[in-house]
C-alpha cells in the first residue's frame, strides 16, 4: 500500500475527553473516529488492525472443528422471555419496538438465538456434538461508556458456543477452546493469563478468564508464581489462617473513639495495627424473608461481594440502609459490632481471618465507642464462618505451592460451561440411543475482537506511540524514502523495493507522501509498524539500506543482497 493511495490521519494531540492511553493513541494515530459516546468508526488503518486479529481467530477456530455463521443482530423479545432474561438482564440490553409494535432487542450475545437454532434442526445424539461460532457486531447500553473500544457500547465480538450429549463432552470440548485461546493471543503476540473466574450473569458452573497483562488494566488478578494457578480476584479463595486463635487475655474495655468511623482513622487514634481490628458491614438479605446480616472483615481486608453473594441464604444481598442499621442494632453506622446483638435478628457472619483473631477491637454500638480486649465465645456468640475477603499478596497459594502474586489485566475472552441453563429453559433436547428425550449441555465461548486491539496498546506503547505485535500491525514494515518526489534515485529504488517485498509476501507500506523525514517517521513510530526502511540517497551509493526496529534504539544498515532473509528471521521471529 502507498500512503498517497491511502487514507489516515494523524493528530498530534488526544482529544481531551480521552480517558486511556490506547484511546489516546487509537485516536491520534487515526485508527478510530468517535461517532457517538461508546460508538467509534473504524478507520482503514484501525480495520487493517481488526481484521488482522480477526484472521488469526478464524484460523485458530476453524482448526480446533467449529463452524462458523452469522446471527442477526436485531433479535425477537420472544426468545429473552422464555429464556428468562428479558427481566433479568438490566439496562444495558437495548430494547426497542418495531412499526408493529412488536419487542425487539439488539444483541450483547446470542445464547437464545442459537439454542433456537440448534432445538430447530437437531433431533438426534448422532448430530451431537456441534459447535458454531461467529464475529459480529454486539451492543450494550453502558451507563458510563468510558476506555475507548474496550469498553464501549457497540463492539466486535467472536461468541462461540457447543452442544453435547454429556457433561463428560462438554468438558473436553471446553478444554480444547481453553487450549485453542492460548494458541490465539499466543499468536497475537500478547501476554496473557488464563484465570479461573466467576460466571456472573451468563450462567453455569465453570467458567475461566482471559487476560492480558496491563498495569491499566481493570481487573485485579491473583496468580502464583510458583505454580499454573490463576484466579480473577472475585473468585480467589482466601484460605484459612493456619494458625489457631490465640487465648485471651485482655479484658473488654469500652474506649471512646468520637468521630472515629473508618478503620483507618481509629487504629491512628488508638495507635494500633490495622490488623487488630474487625469492621462490621451491614447487609440485608432481600427476596423472601428480609433477614439483617453483619458481615466481619479484618480491618486492612476488603469486602469479596461475590463471595459473599454465594454464603447460603444471603444471597440476594445489599448492603443495609442506616434505619435499620439503627433498628436493629441501636447505633448508627461506624460504631458497630457483634458484641450484644440480637442473634435472633441479626446473623453475624466471619470471615476465616477474623475467625481466629482474639483481643480485638471492634465497634461498641454506641455511638463514639469501640470495644478493645474482644473475643468470640466469650464477649460474643461463635459466629459463622465463610471466605469473605479478597485476597492480598503474600496469601497462601489455594494449590498449596507457594504464595499468591497480584497483576493487572485485561479481559478479552472468556469461556463458560453453561451446562444446561439455557437448553432447560429453551427445551433444547435431543432423542439419546434408547429414544428418550434428554436436555443438551452447552458451553460458551467468547473473544473481544475489538477490545484486543486496545488491550494490545495498553500493554504495548511508549513515548512515541504504538508499539504493536507483529501479528497485529496495520503494517509489518514501512519503507520511508528520502526525498521521494525531488531524488530519482532514491524513489526508484523504494519504488523497486517495494514491489520486491510485496512479491515475497510481506505487508509493506510505502510512505511517498511530501513531507519532512520527521514528520514521516513520527507518523509510523504512532501507527505502531514494528519496523521501518530508510532508502537514502547516500546508503544507496554504498549498496546499502537503513533498517530500524520500532523499539530499536539505533538503525542498522544492511546489504540489500541480505535484506530479504534479514526481514524473514526478525519478522518470523517477532
Amino acid at each position: 500500500m502507498r500512503s498517497s493511495r491511502f487514507f489516515f490521519t494523524t493528530l498530534k494531540e488526544a482529544p481531551a475527553d480521552a480517558d486511556v492511553i490506547s484511546q489516546k493513541l487509537m485516536l491520534r494515530a487515526g485508527l478510530i473516529k468517535r461517532a457517538a459516546s461508546g460508538v467509534y468508526t473504524w478507520m482503514p488503518l484501525g480495520l487493517r488492525v481488526l481484521r488482522k486479529v480477526e484472521r488469526v481467530i478464524r484460523e485458530e477456530m476453524d482448526c480446533a472443528g467449529a463452524i462458523e455463521l452469522l446471527m442477526p443482530a436485531v433479535q425477537p423479545a420472544e426468545l429473552w422471555q422464555e429464556s428468562g432474561r428479558w427481566e433479568k438482564y438490566g439496562p444495558e440490553l437495548l430494547r426497542f419496538q418495531d412499526r408493529h409494535q412488536r419487542d425487539f432487542v439488539i444483541g450483547p450475545t446470542h445464547e437464545e438465538v442459537i439454542t433456537d437454532i440448534v432445538r430447530r434442526d437437531v433431533k438426534s445424539y448422532r448430530q451431537l456434538p456441534l459447535h458454531f461460532y461467529q464475529i459480529q457486531t454486539k451492543f450494550r447500553d453502558e451507563i458510563r461508556p468510558r476506555f475507548g473500544v474496550m469498553r464501549g457500547r457497540e463492539f466486535l465480538m467472536k461468541d462461540g458456543y457447543s452442544f453435547h450429549t454429556s457433561f463428560a463432552d462438554l468438558q473436553r470440548e471446553y478444554a480444547t477452546m481453553h487450549a485453542t485461546y492460548s494458541r490465539i493471543f499466543t499468536r497475537l503476540g500478547l501476554q496473557f493469563r488464563a484465570v479461573a473466574a466467576d460466571t456472573g450473569s451468563i450462567g453455569g458452573t465453570g467458567s475461566h478468564e482471559f487476560h492480558v497483562i496491563a498495569e491499566t488494566g481493570e481487573d485485579d488478578i491473583a496468580y502464583c508464581p510458583d505454580s499454573d494457578y490463576a484466579a480473577n480476584v472475585e473468585l480467589a479463595e482466601a484460605l484459612a489462617p493456619s494458625i489457631p486463635r490465640p487465648a485471651a487475655i485482655a479484658a473488654p474495655q469500652k474506649v471512646a473513639t468520637p468521630g472515629k468511623t473508618a478503620c483507618a482513622d481509629v487504629a491512628r487514634f488508638l495507635r494500633i495495627p490495622l490488623t487488630r481490628l474487625v469492621k462490621a458491614i451491614a447487609v440485608v438479605r432481600e427476596g423472601g424473608t428480609t433477614q439483617f446480616a453483619l458481615l466481619l472483615l479484618r480491618g486492612d481486608h476488603v469486602l469479596n461481594e461475590i463471595k459473599a453473594g454465594k454464603v447460603d441464604g444471603l444471597a440476594p444481598f445489599r448492603f443495609a440502609h442506616d434505619a435499620e442499621i439503627v433498628e436493629f442494632l441501636g447505633c448508627e453506622a461506624g460504631y458497630i459490632g457483634p458484641v450484644g446483638v440480637d442473634t435472633r435478628r441479626v446473623r453475624v457472619i466471619a470471615d476465616r481471618s477474623v475467625a481466629v483473631m482474639g483481643d480485638f477491637v471492634c465497634g461498641a454500638n454506641a455511638a463514639g465507642f469501640h470495644l478493645s480486649g474482644v473475643n468470640f465465645g466469650r464477649d460474643c456468640p461463635e459466629p459463622e464462618i465463610a471466605d469473605l475477603r479478597n485476597v492480598v499478596a503474600g496469601d497462601p497459594s489455594p494449590d498449596g505451592k507457594g504464595a499468591l502474586a497480584l497483576c493487572r489485566g485485561i479481559e478479552v475472552g472468556h469461556i463458560f460451561q453453561l451446562r444446561t441453563t439455557y437448553a432447560r429453559a429453551l427445551e433444547c433436547c435431543y432423542l439419546d440411543e434408547q429414544g428418550k428425550r434428554q436436555v443438551m449441555e452447552m458451553g460458551c465461548y467468547g473473544i473481544g475482537v475489538s477490545r484486543i486491539v486496545g488491550a494490545a496498546i495498553e500493554q504495548g506503547h511508549d513515548d512515541k506511540g504504538i508499539v504493536f505485535p507483529a501479528a497485529v500491525a496495520p503494517f509489518q514494515i514501512a519503507i520511508v524514502p528520502m526525498g521521494y518526489h525531488k531524488n530519482e534515485a532514491a524513489r526508484s529504488a523504494a519504488d523497486q523495493l517495494y514491489a520486491e517485498l510485496l512479491a515475497a509476501g510481506f505487508d509493506v507500506l510505502l510512505d511517498d507522501r511530501d513531507e519532512r523525514p520527521g514528520v514521516l517517521f513520527a507518523d509510523m513510530e504512532l501507527i505502531g509498524i514494528p519496523g521501518r526502511i530508510v532508502v537514502g540517497e547516500r546508503g544507496l551509493k554504498e549498496g546499502k539500506l537503513e533498517w530500524k526496529g520500532r523499539q530499536d534504539e539505533a538503525s542498522i544498515l544492511l546489504e540489500k543482497s541480505a535484506l530479504l532473509a534479514f526481514l524473514r528471521e526478525r519478522l518470523c521471529a517477532a
